[in-house]
């Protein structure tokens, strides 16, 4: 079995900061692209930030400046430094990755179950 494994979201005051993690287990070969997404009540999930396997990113422009993807591949895990939150950063956040496992099997839009981030005084 294959597992996106979020955690770190929470209830935090506007102006704060979360760390969000993901981490990858199960029968993966090579992880290539990671990436945040996240969707707030009554929206559509949205890109907020990427990562590819060498480092190269990517940012939703509404994050630019704020926060920061990085990655371990040495752990499978992708982070997400969330500073000077919003209220309008209020979302769950869902961890993405384009994933190769054993035998050939690719799934290039693998989901994590989600962590919610309450952004609100």
């Amino acid at each position: 079995q294959v597992q996106l494994v979020e955690s770190g979201g929470g209830l935090v005051q506007p102006g704060g900061a979360l760390r969000l993690s993901c981490a990858a287990s199960g029968s993966i070969v090579s992880i290539y692209a990671m990436g945040w997404y996240r969707q707030a009540p009554g929206e559509q999930r949205e890109l907020v930030a990427t990562i590819t396997s060498a480092g190269s990113t990517n940012y939703a422009d509404s994050v630019k400046g704020r926060f920061t993807i990085s990655r371990d591949n040495a752990k499978n895990t992708v982070y997400l430094q969330m500073n000077s939150l919003k209220p309008e950063d209020t979302a769950v956040y869902y961890c993405n990755a384009d994933l190769l496992l054993r035998y050939g099997l690719r799934y290039s839009d693998y989901w994590g179950q989600g962590t919610e981030v309450t952004v609100s005084s």
